[in-house]
């Protein structure tokens, strides 16, 4: 990722764009548990999205959700256990596994009401096999979402401020057909595709500031609009009651988001993609 997760096990201020995708996440998350009667979630991996590992669940497990969260690093798994226990003071199964042993889960077959990872499959040596185990573990839902990659930001970033990343990372899988037919392979019914985080900026995955600096723009004004105290955004922040009016001012770049249009019209800008599957019984 571009900037280091141990960073932000510490620090909290993610970034508005960042703090957007959060809680646009938590309200789709939370519609569908509720539609679907869920009560028990797996998140593998827990790092998919940028910013604070780990707490993409928290809006469920306020809920009484049943959260078990997947991590292949231990140290990142470690710092995601303090946030839950003492930031947060919620409960979570935050289970460690190795780097190779995303096909191969340690759970039960239908362990889980939903099962789900965002952003996070192009991290992993063999997405497709983690893909499968959430198939077997899950007794209702599958959910996946993965970067947009017809949207500008997605664009600018792999050729001109992150080029070196796209040589790490198979952006095969930001292909929702392709991961589409290897859930339909598995067993899987396809409830709904979609998109969602479709703010008015573009999707970089990088600060503000550090996108003007690789893009070789100099500016004190921009600079400070883009730095400093006031310019800080942190989810954790609202959740610990510390900014009760977060949600409140970040929403309101919501308007396209929640804009009656059909999906395939909003994909021309939105960040991320997603499909929702049913497991046969």
């Amino acid at each position: 990722m571009t900037h280091s997760w141990r960073t932000y096990l510490t620090d909290y201020n993610e970034g508005l764009g960042l703090v957007y995708e959060r809680f646009v996440l938590n309200d789709f998350l939370l519609q569908l548990c509720q539609q679907h009667g869920v009560r028990s979630v797996l998140e593998a991996p827990l790092y998919g999205m940028a910013g604070v590992s780990g707490i993409n669940t928290v809006v469920l497990a306020r809920t009484g959700v049943a959260v078990t969260l997947v991590d292949d690093t231990q140290e990142r798994i470690a710092g995601v256990q303090r946030i839950w226990q003492e930031d947060l003071q919620l409960p979570a199964n935050l289970v460690c596994i190795d780097p190779g042993g995303w096909g191969e889960l340690p759970f039960a077959d239908r362990s889980f009401d939903l099962t789900w990872e965002w952003a996070g499959l192009w991290y992993l040596a063999d997405p497709a096999s983690l893909l499968r185990e959430l198939v077997r573990t899950s007794r209702n839902l599958v959910f996946v979402a993965m970067p947009n990659p017809i949207q500008v930001g997605y664009w600018t970033r792999k050729w001109l401020i992150d080029r070196e990343f796209f040589t790490a990372h198979d952006e095969r899988w930001t292909d929702l057909g392709r991961i589409r037919r290897l859930l339909e392979a598995a067993g899987v019914q396809i409830l709904a595709e979609g998109v969602l985080d479709t703010p008015p900026w573009p999707d970089t995955v990088m600060p503000a500031n550090e996108v003007l600096k690789r893009l070789g723009i100099r500016s004190q004004t921009l600079e400070a609009q883009f730095t400093g105290s006031g310019w800080h955004w942190s989810t954790m922040a609202y959740y610990l009651g510390q900014e009760p009016d977060l949600r409140e001012r970040v929403m309101r770049y919501a308007w396209l988001d929640q804009a009656p249009l059909p999906w395939q019209l909003k994909a021309l800008w939105a960040h991320h993609r997603y499909l929702v599957g049913r497991v046969a019984r």
